[in-house]
């Protein structure tokens, strides 16, 4: 039987509404991508590039386990 692919999964829309229900935009805007890219990151759609998680979590002032798990 195949097991289906992992996915990472975030915490990314808490951790806004936990520092001042910041919004997408503020957050693609201080990590410097577009609203979509942020939407399509929070869904699970897009996994970002490292250097974006690590930027994330940098944002939010969190190790960048706190934003991104990979069940394993």
């Amino acid at each position: 039987m195949v097991k289906p692919p992992t996915r990472v999964t975030n915490t990314i829309r808490t951790l806004r509404f936990a520092h001042g229900e910041m919004t997408q935009a503020e957050l693609a805007e201080r990590i410097g991508v577009t609203r979509q890219t942020v939407i399509a990151i929070e869904q699970g759609r897009y996994s970002p590039s490292l250097e974006m998680a690590f930027q994330i979590a940098r944002v939010f002032g969190v190790p960048l386990d706190d934003v991104f798990q990979y069940p394993g």
